[in-house]
């Protein structure tokens, strides 16, 4: 990651699966269509045989060798599942091995945590687990800027309350009426809302506009300011000020009709009075002196 960065705002949502058919297809003469069974009920079939697991596994103590290949089966069965919960996550261009080792994270505390006394699936209990360790990774580790927790809790509650005032009041909510209805005071909701801006970083480098990524695509950085070349100058500049008020008054105003008023020698004998033979000498030894001058200084 490069030094410097633009950040862009948090969306931690997980992207729903798309469960649309992809085409249809016409079923044969005489033969009757097959519909295939509902996702989740699917699911629930696939990892119906590891029940009685669970159930054997809470009766075990907690040192029993058998409890301890009991809990490896049952996390092992149920990757898919944190897989599948990881792939919700995809399109946050995090990389996909770490969203599976989040979710497999909050899967073993799944399967840690699950009481079969209590009569519910294990998938009910899972899924939403393995959701919330994946959100509090988001919420936690890759936010560039770190950020408050209470700032983070109230950006999402900002989010919200924009959508409902937005669709109430036809329009874009003020920062006092998103206020009011979180009942919070308005420098706190501008707090709130500057904290999208420390979320992701994207580097200088990186290709700006459509995203096209060749050589030849705007970046970042051509947005920023160039260096003046006339920056180097300023101190020069600054040192001088004191060495040329030093000067006479007839040296001071050659000077600055050569340099200033991009006069010639001759121009200057002319407004002077002197010969430019005259005027050239004492060019010459004026700027030796305010060159010893500034050589001293420095």
């Amino acid at each position: 990651m490069t030094a410097t960065y633009l950040c862009a705002p948090p969306d931690i949502r997980p992207r729903e699966p798309n469960l649309e058919p992809t085409g249809h297809q016409e079923p044969e003469p005489g033969v009757p269509e097959r519909r295939s069974p509902a996702p989740e009920r699917r699911r629930t079939n696939q990892y119906a045989h590891l029940t009685p697991l669970f159930a054997e596994l809470a009766r075990l103590p907690a040192g029993d060798r058998r409890s301890a290949e009991l809990r490896e089966q049952l996390i092992i069965e149920h990757l898919p599942v944190a897989k599948h919960i990881a792939q919700r996550y995809a399109h946050r261009r995090e990389l996909l091995q770490d969203l599976e080792q989040v979710a497999t994270v909050g899967l073993i505390h799944a399967v840690d945590r699950f009481n079969p006394d209590l009569g519910h699936a294990f998938l009910a209990f899972a899924v939403p687990t393995i959701n919330g360790e994946v959100q509090r990774w988001f919420r936690d580790r890759l936010w560039a800027v770190r950020v408050p927790r209470r700032l983070k809790e109230l950006h999402v509650g900002i989010t919200a309350a924009v959508a409902v005032l937005s669709q109430e009041l036809g329009r874009a909510p003020s920062s006092t009426e998103i206020a009011d209805r979180l009942d919070v005071p308005v420098t706190d909701v501008v707090d709130g809302l500057q904290v999208r801006n420390a979320y992701r970083c994207m580097s200088l480098d990186e290709s700006a506009g459509n995203g096209a990524k060749t050589s030849r695509a705007p970046r970042f950085a051509a947005a920023m300011g160039s260096l003046d070349p006339g920056v180097a100058l300023v101190e020069n500049r600054e040192s001088l000020i004191p060495l040329i008020d030093a000067l006479s008054e007839r040296e001071r105003r050659i000077v600055l009709m050569r340099f200033f008023g991009d006069m010639t020698q001759s121009q200057i004998a002319r407004e002077v009075g002197v010969s430019q033979m005259h005027v050239s000498r004492l060019l010459t030894a004026t700027l030796a002196r305010l060159r010893r001058a500034m050589t001293v200084d420095a």
